[in-house]
């Protein structure tokens, strides 16, 4: 099964843009043959967006998740993807994996809140997600939570080989993606697909690159620090089955 990721610039609060880009991404991948496109953390609004959290957040099943799908349907390829989560009065950094038919495979709140500003922003969410992704056991994480062991752990003994992790991780913290994702994968069995930003956002500058790491705790593929889609194969595949595409090569689709 082959995976794809996109690394890009936030959409800073842009909706329109934020679903136009998606739109390319999701059909690029399908035209390389994914299965399934993760994108960053809280991809809509914006993560560095506090002012936009609660204001314009949405609720499972709405506006925005019924768009999600309609695009993952269209392009006939699956869809992760971070979002801002209303549910009554709390507000989740949330994540919801869709399938090829724009159906929910799946939807997680982050556990793990990072530092001040998302702590004011959002309620830590209370479970686990996992489920079937072409016969593969897969579960959602958040960005921090994956630096956090027991984490990864609570979904590998729920059978989970496949972890497909949104993420905002800024400049300066590159040893996440250089140490602690492979080391992660190695651990515990699986594949992790980790999905980053690059450029900047107001006063938050994104450290990029984003990987693709196996259960034999290699790099598979990654990301630099520009917009990138990374396509590689879930499972053993010779090096020629990996690519790193930069967006250019993508323009006619």
């Amino acid at each position: 099964m082959k995976l794809a990721l996109y690394q890009g610039p936030p959409a800073e609060g842009d909706a329109e843009a934020a679903f136009a880009r998606l739109d390319r991404q999701l059909r690029a991948a399908a035209v390389a043959g994914a299965r399934m496109l993760v994108a960053p953390e809280l991809f809509l609004p914006g993560y560095n967006q506090p002012e936009l959290h609660k204001t314009l957040s949405q609720p499972l099943g709405g506006a925005w998740f019924q768009r999600l799908g309609a695009l993952a349907r269209q392009a006939d390829c699956g869809l992760t993807v971070g979002w801002a989560e209303q549910d009554g009065a709390a507000v989740f950094n949330a994540a919801t994996a869709f399938d090829r038919n724009g159906e929910m495979l799946g939807h997680y709140r982050k556990i793990q809140l990072f530092g001040p500003m998302e702590q004011a922003s959002f309620q830590p969410g209370d479970s686990y997600c996992q489920f079937d992704l072409d016969g593969v056991p897969t579960g959602l994480l958040i960005c921090y939570d994956v630096e956090f062991a027991p984490h990864v752990r609570a979904l590998a003994e729920r059978g989970v080989k496949l972890l497909l992790v949104p993420t905002a991780n800024p400049a300066g913290f590159g040893h996440v993606a250089d140490s602690f994702v492979p080391a992660r994968a190695g651990e515990m069995d699986m594949t992790i697909v980790y999905a980053n930003y690059c450029g900047a956002e107001g006063d938050l500058r994104f450290g990029g690159d984003s990987v693709i790491a196996g259960p034999d705790a290699r790099i598979i593929a990654r990301a630099g620090r520009s917009e990138t889609l990374l396509i590689a194969e879930n499972g053993p595949a010779p090096e020629s089955a990996l690519r790193s595409t930069q967006l250019s090569d993508f323009r006619k689709v």
